[in-house]
């Protein structure tokens, strides 16, 4: 499955979801100049959802490293959220829950972000 990103700008932060089979450095191009652009804003506090993204490697790790970055640059954070058994596996044995904020749902996440 080709994958695919929606961004829903909520003005100080915004939704990105992912979906798909996040592979290849170049799939992410699109996304990481969206990020640029929200931080441009001054929307810098990104709930992730995860929940149709299918496959990732290390290219996709990178990618969310990449995004989180971006936040944090422009001030504000990023929280992912609703992983798939395998993707959380791939998040936990990369030691990456220490670095990203996790939480269960949308709900969670928004909270963790102070938006609600």
């Amino acid at each position: 499955m080709v994958f695919d990103f929606t961004v829903n700008n909520l003005g100080t932060h915004a939704v990105i979801s992912l979906s798909g089979n996040l592979i290849e450095k170049s799939q992410a191009a699109a996304l990481l100049e969206k990020a640029d652009e929200l931080v441009s804003q001054s929307c810098n506090r990104w709930a992730i959802d995860l929940g149709d993204l299918i496959y990732m490697n290390s290219s996709g790790l990178n990618t969310l490293i990449q995004l989180l970055t971006k936040a944090r640059v422009g001030g504000g954070e990023a929280v992912i959220y609703n992983m798939n058994k395998k993707i959380n596996e791939l998040i936990l044995i990369t030691k990456l829950h220490t670095l990203f904020k996790v939480a269960d749902n949308h709900d969670e996440a928004l909270t963790s972000l102070n938006v609600n």
